[in-house]
């Protein structure tokens, strides 16, 4: 929950989408020092929801974490999640989540998502081109991703239907009168996550990514060796499994990469690129590192169609 509150988003939508970026501390009632208490205050039956042991995919697990700070934050108010809007039987889309500010009734349409790109320094466009960056399973980009939110996504919540769908079931407070007004809804995007550097070749930043995006390097698994070998320090390391890509985990997780890249290793040669986090105790310094097979990847997804 502290790594989502502090953790800046990857890029910023290009116009004409008139959607601002993620809910503020200052919105949510948890500017420093409030953060660090409510944290602290947090109830073991709000944090049930992220901790299911059944739920491994990280977009879900990013979602439940929103859904626990917009629900219990002292300035704000979860009005709704994943609704669904349809039309004949059709499912159109889903709008990730509806809140509302104890300053502003209005309600407010979020969309979230987390990820882990990493970039070519060869492949789609040109250097900075967003389609150079790639999930490690080679199935997404982050030029499909701003597409899809630029197209579809963020729109939808701006269609008659979707209108109707939601001003049906909101009170007379969330939408600052009565219900046969028309509703007004204004929209925000969180996308956190890191952008993995090869450790090979340079590479620019991709468009439209923030200034202070999180970073991270990948390497080959032939490179290891040689990334290992270039630190300034002896290190340890610890393996992320999903869904707990988001924080570092406790120091009491980092061994020495003698003891644990042997089953790292398998487990890449066996399923493909694993996520590691470096830990240089005498810098105090975390560092992610996507170890990929030396084939990768093996597939790289086309650019988003062109609008004709």
């Amino acid at each position: 929950m502290a790594w989502l509150a502090h953790a800046p988003d990857l890029v910023e939508l290009a116009p004409p989408i008139p959607c601002a970026g993620r809910p503020t501390l200052v919105e949510l009632g948890l500017a420093e020092p409030v953060l660090e208490q409510w944290l602290l205050t947090l109830s073991k039956a709000s944090l049930a929801g992220a901790q299911d042991p059944r739920a491994t995919r990280l977009g879900h697990y990013h979602e439940r974490l929103w859904h626990i700070m917009l629900g219990n934050a002292p300035g704000t108010r979860l009005l709704a999640r994943n609704v669904r809007i349809a039309h004949r039987r059709n499912t159109l889309g889903e709008l990730d989540m509806l809140y509302r500010t104890r300053a502003n009734p209005a309600p407010v349409h979020l969309e979230v998502a987390i990820k882990f790109y990493l970039g070519l320094p060869e492949g789609p466009g040109k250097a900075h081109s967003q389609s150079r960056w790639i999930g490690p399973g080679g199935l997404d980009s982050l030029a499909l991703k701003a597409s899809h939110l630029h197209r579809h996504q963020l729109p939808l919540s701006t269609t008659p239907l979707a209108l109707a769908a939601l001003a049906h079931w909101l009170t007379p407070r969330d939408t600052q009168g009565p219900l046969d007004r028309p509703l007004m809804l204004s929209q925000r995007l969180a996308m956190p996550g890191v952008l993995f550097y090869p450790w090979h070749a340079p590479l620019p930043p991709p468009e439209g990514a923030t200034a202070a995006h999180r970073r991270g390097r990948w390497c080959f698994l032939r490179d290891w060796p040689a990334l290992a070998q270039s630190q300034a320090s002896p290190f340890t390391l610890a393996w992320l499994q999903k869904p707990h890509w988001l924080a570092p985990p406790g120091l009491q997780d980092f061994h020495s990469p003698r003891l644990v890249m042997p089953a790292i290793q398998q487990q890449i040669e066996k399923r493909g690129p694993q996520q590691v986090m470096l830990y240089l105790p005498e810098q105090q310094h975390f560092e992610r590192v996507f170890i990929v097979p030396d084939d990768w990847p093996r597939q790289v997804p086309l650019p988003p169609a062109q609008k004709g």
